[in-house]
């Protein structure tokens, strides 16, 4: 009998871009390759994600895993600079002693025996997210504390417990910021006997001013939430940890996690005012990572939208992706819920976008508010979706129910689009994109006009080396 071995397929291009750990640079001009960078860009670009998926020649485990590294890129008249740096965690600093994984994390556990491993803390990545506070920048992770940096040298100064009392602070990767009072929301989940939802209001400059736990009803994962109006909506999925094989070292997280469609996906509407509960009731089942934004409209419900998937098998293409090459189709797609909290039920769920993307971001300026486009990082139309990462960058007009799409070739991969409002005219704007070049092996930070993203970029200036892709940024202006 003759057998014959299946053609190759040839490893996706985005994984080249993390297969070695990312070398930091130091303050460095930038080269302009194409165009020129609008006046009316004053301020900086910080964006955060894994950096080293690689130490003593062993992969992590999931994508989550990865050491944080912050790239900041700062424009002021007509020029712009970068610098990328490691967060000096406690983790990074002993790891990079002995070369190697010691602590556990979302999907890897501890190093060492199983007496060594029982009840070892899970070490703080600092790898998800960004938040730019007057006097100091702060890395995000959702399972500690943040780490403060200097906004200019991204020194790093050291975890930050933002002046909150009760400890240890878990502070999530997604801050709400009021675009009138300044104040900014946030969560984190307490884990324990009876694992709580801790609920935080701060001031403009990070201090901790309101806190408020709330117990939930299983220990689960929550990523993200929804500032709208006066109120902050949670959607706690039908996932379940569980805890034992995390404490006794023989799991991680993410291989403990369970999903369990028959729960339903628990809504929780809280008032901003004081923190308290207005309304909790059970939907059907779904796993979100991202919201995009929301409002109360005129009769009093919530619109909002979000990037929903059937379920968690958004997980394992995560995984995957740490491995330089994915087997695992996750779609998720850009959805619309409208709820009435007084009466705590879902009214309406609905596909705005029906097709595949990811973190779905408004202007600042709208925030919690009615707005109209909605920009997100998404796959093109021909992609092969169990291969490959988000191939371009869109803008949904809510208004006109269209979608428009940046033009990028098949080796480009971009980053979450970052919305900036232009310094001289605020009914201009631009979208700013970290973009990979997989045929070039090198990295280059993309410009676009807000209202022309299906024209060539305005500006592409060229980074000293590789970042690789990543997960969250924010802008602050000059």
């Amino acid at each position: 009998m003759t057998t014959t071995s299946k053609p190759s397929i040839a490893k996706p291009l985005w994984g080249q871009a993390l297969a070695a750990p990312a070398p930091e640079f130091p303050q460095t001009q930038l080269q302009i390759l194409a165009g020129a960078i609008p006046s009316g860009l004053s301020g900086t670009l910080y964006r955060n994600g894994p950096g080293r998926l690689e130490r003593g020649g062993k992969r992590v485990g999931h994508w989550f895993d990865g050491d944080g590294a912050i790239l900041a890129v700062k424009f002021a008249d007509g020029a712009a600079s970068g610098v990328y740096r490691y967060v000096q965690t406690q983790k990074y600093q002993e790891e990079s002693q002995v070369d190697r994984w010691v602590y556990g994390n979302y999907g890897m556990r501890p190093s060492g025996n199983l007496w060594e491993r029982w009840g070892k803390s899970v070490g703080n990545a600092a790898n998800t997210s960004v938040l730019a506070l007057p006097d100091r920048l702060l890395a995000l992770w959702d399972g500690g504390a943040p780490h403060a940096l200097d906004l200019d040298s991204l020194d790093t100064i050291g975890t930050d417990d933002l002046e909150l009392d009760a400890a240890p602070l878990i502070y999530s990767a997604h801050p709400k910021v009021d675009p009138v009072s300044g104040h900014i929301y946030n969560f984190g989940i307490s884990i324990g006997a009876q694992p709580k939802l801790n609920l935080y209001e701060s001031d403009r400059s990070g201090k901790i001013i309101k806190f408020t736990q709330t117990k939930l009803p299983r220990l689960t994962t929550v990523h993200d939430f929804l500032m709208v109006g006066k109120y902050l909506v949670f959607c706690i999925n039908p996932v379940e940890i569980q805890p034992l094989p995390i404490l006794f070292g023989l799991a991680s997280y993410s291989d403990s996690i369970r999903w369990k469609p028959e729960l339903g996906t628990q809504i929780m509407v809280f008032d901003r005012e004081d923190l308290s509960l207005v309304s909790s009731f059970t939907t059907e089942p779904w796993y979100q990572w991202h919201f995009g934004n929301g409002y109360v409209d005129a009769s009093g419900q919530i619109i909002g939208d979000l990037v929903r998937y059937p379920d968690f098998g958004t997980n394992e293409f995560l995984r995957e992706v740490a491995s330089g090459e994915t087997h695992t189709e996750a779609i998720g797609k850009l959805w619309q819920l409208v709820i009435d909290p007084a009466a705590g039920k879902l009214v309406s769920s609905d596909i705005l976008v029906d097709r595949s993307c990811e973190f779905p971001l408004v202007e600042s300026d709208r925030v919690g508010r009615e707005w109209r486009y909605t920009y997100l990082a998404i796959h093109k139309p021909n992609a092969v979706l169990h291969r490959e990462l988000v191939g371009t960058i869109g803008r949904f007009d809510r208004q006109t129910n269209t979608l428009t799409t940046a033009d990028l070739a098949s080796h480009l991969y971009p980053t979450e689009p970052i919305h900036v409002v232009d310094r001289f005219d605020a009914n201009r704007g631009w979208i700013l994109t970290v973009i990979y070049d997989g045929e070039n092996h090198q990295s280059e930070v993309w410009i676009f006009d807000r209202d022309r993203l299906d024209d060539s970029p305005v500006c592409r200036l060229g980074l000293p080396s590789v970042v690789p892709m990543g997960f969250h940024g924010t802008w602050k202006s000059n």
